[in-house]
């Protein structure tokens, strides 16, 4: 993927967007409260980095993580 920000070094950027529950693992499912939200934190690439239960918090631990966070959807 073709980072669409000129001025985020590549692989600096952090993209984030929320999760569909169902499509996680079973055993990540299994932690996961009934009606709860699970946000991601994606690298450049598309890989899952972590998974957190709000978009607040995936942001910050992508900027404690070095990277630039940025909406994804």
């Amino acid at each position: 993927m073709q980072t669409p920000y000129p001025f985020v070094p590549d692989g600096k950027i952090a993209y984030i967007r929320q999760i569909d529950v169902a499509n996680l693992p079973q055993d990540i499912r299994a932690q996961v409260p009934s009606g709860a939200e699970v946000w991601g934190v994606h690298n450049h690439e598309g890989e899952c980095l972590a998974l957190t239960q709000d978009r607040s918090t995936a942001f910050f631990v992508a900027r404690e993580n070095d990277l630039e966070p940025v909406s994804a959807h």
